[in-house]
């Protein structure tokens, strides 16, 4: 298939085109331009092979968002996620694409009121997307029925494999009706995805997008470690102590935008905002003005930033960590462009510590740790450049008047304290080391515990298997480089077991006694929240 070059060569109606304008997106990617049509036609089922991060989300919602009936207030599609945050996520974006189209959708995930939600699925709804888990709680107490559901999507099918979800998956599809279309999205596709596609999706047309590259080498990606109420003050650092920062600084929410760019104008910089719920004339003027550099800071979502294409970028910042690694990816790979050097700065509080080194694995990159800049660093720095652009302005001619009033103010004062005063005047509160905020050191116990983290993983093993503590210590000791005594709190049940490692080895371990095509033997013992 060829690649559409505009999403109204899509099929897509007047009303989604206008939502899609007024979020910014100006051409569709390749895994929207594949899916969309072959979903409007509603008439084969699809295994689309995508990253996250290429639009699959606008790919399954914009399809959803054209063909549910808003008149039947009955849940006529159900989505199904690895995690609460991809809920969160994939809901807002859907709810973010449907314009005036009065159509209910709302997340279900572990962690939320039951109550809450079994009080908004009575009202009804039209989709749901939610964690396997907490469907199934809600398929159990008979408060989700998915008898008259049109359509199925399993996002990241691939990570609610390794997360232990496919069983969950397949109880699932057993409550769903059989003439309902499937949409199955996948960056991998292994066997037991293919298995699970032979048996619940009735033939199937396979959509493949090819995997991009990753990160640039010229970019140097750095994380600094602060509280989450430090983050404001420590952006404002990094920027007073660059040298001509110009940058993009990326928020998770719409709110975080609004409140990051608003403090940022209150302290006087040069900054502005972009997210969903700007206007498409007001999106263009900030593009414009900050495509100019009129604006040096502009703060925006994820979404929001598509299309933005601006190759002189000093830095980008993440404010807050996207939702996953290939979303860091992409925000990154916006600097370090066109030969040029750049710089990524992440901030992580330490309870996110394990998901940057997450990040920094998929990645195959080094995201070296570094101190936020202290004010009397920040202080030396602007001293300098005061300096260098009073040199700057020496070689520039001066009219005659003004060394008449030089001479004139010389007559009965001292040069030192004249200079000084007009330096004081044109630099008030430059150099004044109050007007930055306190920022609090994380050490001790506090970063010990984060950066030595550990994890908990199930092994496939037990009695039955006639496997006991220093077995199962030998087996993993073969096969990983890990001390025996970095494994802990083993406990052998009949027919499996508990260890708990290292956090920066538990990844190892896991892959190491992966197979091709088959359920892991060891695995992570976090099963996703119901």
């Amino acid at each position: 298939m060829t690649k559409a070059t505009k999403f109204t060569d899509l099929g897509l109606s007047e009303q989604s085109i206008i939502s899609i304008s007024k979020k910014g997106f100006e051409e569709p990617t390749e895994i929207q331009a594949l899916t969309i049509p072959v979903m409007l036609k509603g008439e084969k089922n699809i295994i689309a092979q995508a990253q996250t991060g290429t639009g699959k989300t606008a790919a399954f919602g914009l399809p959803l968002i054209e063909m549910i009936n808003p008149n039947t207030r009955t849940v006529q599609a159900l989505i199904l996620v690895p995690t609460r945050e991809l809920a969160i996520q994939v809901s807002e974006e859907i709810n973010s694409l449907k314009g005036n189209k009065e159509l209910i959708i709302v997340p279900i995930y572990g962690g939320q009121s039951i109550d809450q939600q079994l009080r908004r699925l009575k009202k009804g709804v039209h989709i749901v997307v939610g964690t396997p888990g907490r469907i199934i709680d809600h398929i159990n107490r008979k408060t989700l029925k998915l008898k008259k559901i049109e359509h199925l999507i399993l996002d990241e099918a691939d990570e609610m494999l390794n997360m232990g979800f496919v069983e969950d998956m397949e109880e699932i599809m057993l409550h769903t009706n059989h003439e309902k279309k499937t949409l199955l999205f996948s960056a991998t596709i292994p066997k037991r995805i293919k298995d699970l596609a032979h048996k619940y999706m009735d033939g199937y047309e396979l959509l493949s997008v090819e995997k991009s590259q990753l990160t640039t080498t010229l970019t140097d990606q750095i994380y600094f470690e602060v509280k989450a109420s430090d983050k404001f003050e420590a952006l404002c650092r990094i920027v007073d102590i660059s040298d001509d920062f110009y940058g993009l600084v990326f928020c998770r929410t719409k709110s975080d935008v609004d409140t990051v760019s608003s403090k940022l104008i209150d302290r006087g910089y040069d900054a502005e905002a972009i997210h969903g719920d700007i206007s498409q004339s007001q999106r263009e003027r900030t593009l414009s003005k900050f495509r100019k550099q009129k604006t040096n800071i502009l703060v925006a979502t994820d979404v929001a930033a598509r299309g933005i294409d601006v190759s002189d970028l000093t830095h980008v910042i993440n404010f807050s960590l996207p939702y996953d690694p290939e979303s860091y990816v992409h925000r990154i790979g916006r600097t370090g462009r066109a030969g040029k050097e750049g710089t990524a700065i992440t901030f992580i509080t330490p309870s996110e510590y394990k998901k940057l080194l997450q990040i920094q694995r998929f990645a195959g990159t080094d995201i070296r740790k570094s101190k936020v800049p202290s004010v009397d660093q920040i202080i030396q720095v602007k001293k300098k450049k005061i300096v260098d652009d009073i040199h700057s302005i020496l070689n520039d001619k001066i009219d005659k008047e003004y060394f008449e009033l030089a001479e004139n103010l010389l007559l009965d004062k001292d040069p030192v304290e004249i200079l000084a005063a007009v330096l004081n005047h044109n630099f008030e509160g430059e150099l004044d080391s109050n007007s930055y905020g306190h920022i609090q050191d994380i050490s001790g116990k506090e970063r010990q515990v984060d950066e030595q983290g550990k994890a908990r993983l199930f092994v496939a093993l037990g009695k039955k298997d006639k496997m006991d503590a220093k077995k199962l210590v030998n087996k993993i000791v073969e096969k990983v480089s890990i001390r025996s005594n970095e494994i802990k709190d083993i406990q052998i049940m009949d027919s499996f077991s508990f260890i708990t490692v290292p956090f920066n080895k538990a990844g190892k371990i896991v892959d190491s006694f992966k197979k091709k095509g088959e359920k892991p033997l060891i695995a992570h013992a976090k099963k996703g929240k119901r």
